[in-house]
Order: C-alpha cells, then sequence, then structure tokens
C-alpha cells in the first residue's frame, strides 16, 4: 500500500518513496523545554506519533527522531525570573514533556537528541558550513551567508525582500546583509555557553536541528521526511535546508510536512489572552486517550478549534468505540487495509474517526469486526485506559469546593456561581445535597 503526504516543499500531495528502499528516517521539531507543555505541543508530537505508526506498517525499518531544544533565549529567560538554574528547568520540563506524551500513548522515539548533548557535533557543523564558504566570522558570531545560497526561499515560497531572519528591521553590525542568519553567537551567560573556535558562546536556534540529524543519518545522507507545526517553515525549516544544504553534497530531506495551530474558542493561545491551555491541566481532568481522540478529530494541515464540545465529542466517540469492544473479551487482531488506506492519504484521521464509529456501530451485529476494530484502534494508539482521578486534581477540586462553600455562606453568590462555572470547566458535577456536597468527574 502506498503513502501519500502533502509535501510542502511542492505544495501538493505525492507518493511517499524513500530514499533507501524499506528503510525510512523521519524528524519532527520537538518542544523548547522552559515551560509546562500545552495543548500545541501535544498536537505537534501526535502527528509524528501518528506517522510513525504508520511508517512501522508499511516499512522494515524506521527511524524516527524527536529533539528536545534545551539551549535558547527563553529558557535563559525564565531562568533569569525565577532564579531557577538552567539545568533544572530544562531537567524539570524535559520530564514533564516525556511523561505527559506517555500518558497520551505516544510512542517512544528511536532518538529523543538533546542540544546540550550535541555541542561538539554543531561546532563540526558549523566549520564544515565555513569550509564550504558558506559563512563568515564576524565580532565572534558565526553567520550564515545567504548570497551563497540560491535557492533560500523554496520551502515557504517568500520572496527576497521577505527573507529577514526573526523579522528585523535593523541590521546587526556583524551582518554583511540583513537577511544573513546566526550560527553561533557568544555568550554572557556561564550557565549557558561552551568553548568553540570562534570563543566561549552557544549555537543559533537553527543549526541545533540541522546539526542533531546530521549527526544521526550521516552528513552525506538525505532525510526522508521532517515535520513540525507550519510557524516553523519560516525562518526555521528554511534555514535548515540552507545549512543542510551547505554542509553535505546530498539533499537535505525529500518530503516535509507542517500542522496547524490549536485554537481555543477560535482565538490563538497567548499568555496575555489566559488562554493557554496546558496538557496537565486536560490530562488530570478527562482521560488522556479521550484527549488524544480530540486531537486527531481536525485534519493536522488545518488548525484545530479546541473547545468544550471538542473534547465532548471525543468522549461520546470514544464510549461508543469502547462499548462495542468490551462486549467481546477475545483479544483477536486483523488487518483492516481499508483503514489503512485512509491513513495513508495524507493521515486522514477524521475520516478514520468515522469509520470507527460505523465499525463500532456494525459490530453489535457483526462479531467478526471486532478484530478489524482492535487492529484500527491499536494502530492510531486508542487503547483501552482505565481512568483514574490524580491526587493533584482531588485537591484542586476539594479546595475549589471549600471556597465555594465559604463564598455561599457569606452570600457571596456571585464568586460562588464563578466558582462552580470553573469546575464545570474541569469536567466536575456536583451535586449539593442535605448532607453537604458531592462530587464526581462526568468522564
Amino acid at each position: 500500500m502506498n503513502l501519500h503526504i502533502y509535501n510542502t516543499l511542492t505544495n501538493k500531495k505525492e507518493q511517499f518513496l524513500p530514499h533507501t528502499e524499506n528503510k525510512v528516517s523521519m524528524y519532527v521539531c520537538g518542544p523548547t523545554v522552559y515551560s509546562a507543555p500545552h495543548i500545541g505541543n501535544a498536537r505537534a508530537a501526535l502527528v509524528g506519533d501518528l506517522f510513525y505508526r504508520l511508517l512501522q506498517k508499511l516499512y522494515e525499518e524506521v527511524i524516527y527522531i524527536r529533539n528536545l531544544t534545551d539551549v535558547d533565549d527563553k529558557i535563559i529567560l525564565e531562568s533569569e525570573k525565577t532564579g531557577v538554574p538552567i539545568n533544572i528547568i530544562t531537567q524539570d520540563v524535559t520530564k514533564m514533556y516525556q511523561n505527559e506524551m506517555s500518558k497520551l500513548n505516544m510512542l517512544e522515539p528511536t532518538f529523543e537528541p538533546k542540544v546540550t548533548d550535541n555541542i561538539n557535533n554543531i561546532i563540526s557543523t558549523i566549520e564544515k558550513i565555513l569550509n564550504n564558504k558558506s559563512a563568515y566570522i564576524s565580532e565572534n558570531h558565526v553567520v550564515f551567508d545567504m548570497d551563497s545560497f540560491k535557492d533560500y526561499g523554496s520551502l515557504s515560497k517568500k520572496v527576497s525582500d521577505d527573507l529577514i531572519d526573526g523579522a528585523r528591521v535593523k541590521p546587526e553590525t556583524y551582518k554583511k546583509n540583513p537577511k544573513d542568519f546566526v550560527l553561533w553567537k557568544p555568550s554572557v551567560n556561564q550557565n549557558c555557553g561552551w568553548d568553540s573556535p570562534w570563543g566561549y558562546g552557544r549555537p543559533g536556534w537553527h543549526i541545533e536541528c540541522t546539526s542533531m540529524i546530521k549527526s544521526i543519518i550521516g552528513n552525506e545522507q538525505t532525510l526522508d521526511i521532517h515535520g513540525g507545526g507550519n510557524d516553523l517553515i519560516f525562518p526555521h525549516h528554511e534555514n535548515e535546508i540552507a545549512q543542510g544544504t551547505s554542509c553535505a553534497s546530498a539533499k537535505y530531506c525529500n518530503y516535509w510536512f507542517h500542522n496547524g495551530i490549536v485554537l481555543v474558542d477560535k482565538k490563538k493561545m497567548s499568555k496575555s489572552l489566559g488562554n493557554v491551555i496546558l496538557v496537565s491541566d486536560i490530562i488530570n481532568a478527562t482521560n488522556p486517550i479521550v484527549i488524544r481522540l480530540a486531537l486527531m478529530s481536525s485534519h493536522y494541515r488545518q488548525p484545530l478549534n479546541w473547545t468544550n464540545d471538542t473534547v465532548n465529542n471525543a468522549k461520546n466517540i470514544y464510549e461508543k468505540i469502547v462499548t462495542s469492544l468490551d462486549a467481546d473479551s477475545s483479544d483477536v487482531r486483523e488487518d483492516d487495509n481499508d483503514f489503512l488506506e485512509l491513513l495513508c492519504d495524507d493521515l486522514n484521521t477524521p475520516n478514520a474517526i468515522q469509520y470507527l464509529v460505523k465499525q463500532a456501530k456494525d459490530s453489535k451485529n457483526n462479531k467478526n469486526l471486532l478484530p478489524k476494530l482492535r487492529y484500527n484502534c491499536d494502530l492510531i494508539g486508542l487503547k483501552r485506559n482505565s481512568y483514574k482521578i490524580s491526587v493533584e486534581l482531588k485537591n484542586k477540586v476539594e479546595h475549589l469546593i471549600s471556597q465555594r462553600e465559604t463564598a455561599r455562606q457569606n452570600k457571596d453568590y456571585a464568586s460562588a456561581d464563578q466558582i462552580r462555572n470553573m469546575l464545570a470547566s474541569m469536567n466536575v458535577d456536583l451535586k449539593d445535597g442535605p448532607s453537604g456536597v458531592t462530587w464526581k468527574i462526568k468522564d
């Protein structure tokens, strides 16, 4: 069966052909580990996970790389703001991310490289780019020379005048051209820097991914598939192509996929709006497998609008599937090429979910469909999951109920109603009775 991927590089759906027969390499940009993972991080990881699961069904060997960015301006700023050392922040957030992705039933990638473990590889990659005359040294910076790479813009389709790294208006003094971008820069932070041929410093963001890819698959090897959020197309992935092409003779990557952003009630998530949805909050309040299903409800290339309905619809679908599976104690599985074909059409999860719902319904009258239903659920990671309320959630709910009771006793009914609404948004069902308040998670 043939896999078709919408290739951002060509802006069309193409049949996927690996560079080496029966061997696939895929890299998906992971998070910058400076704060708790949000639902957008989870969606990007899920798309990579689904492609990984599908590729494993189709090919003998699949190398899946998902990195962790633990060197970044955001991490330094978080450390300065909180007083927590950089390494503690990155270690804690990394553990949090890995734990939460595991709860969402993401498979572990083949490799999960960290920037801090690849500094020597990064320096080596920069030296190759310098040797190929595609970069220059200026004021202790190593800067990529855009004039050396004529194909820049092939991924983002931006014209030359738009190609300004970070959209800066004022060119930095160390750049020959405002379009040039940094490969290595000086660092004044003693906790975030390394010795290099160009002085004490740290890598630029873009070179990190290029170097980690090359260190795993080989400098002269072509990456089959590269993915990430569509906000990374420019400048990050565009710069990766420039670097990867300039440090080797092989083509950098053949296929690129990009997922859409997650909106909350049709608004972009932002701290200023206070609408950032953390993974920890939703998986504490709802079965993580329901959240996984909700993340699949829109095609990965489209924006996903996250609302209460998004989760409730996923709950209903999950319950229909689980009810059918629970009707039979057998554990037999059977391949289902019709379902596989839906996924091979550029990972069409909305159609795949509709297929599962119909299959679950039809299986009530035809038990022979259950082995295929089990197989299909396994394929997209919809495992049967016994959901338990965490101690953290229990304490939080009971604290809010206590606050609500205090507000009611003080006749502050507006605050009491506000707290009840807050609990409702956490899927908490309250019942006021003669003996006090009882509660349960609706899920």
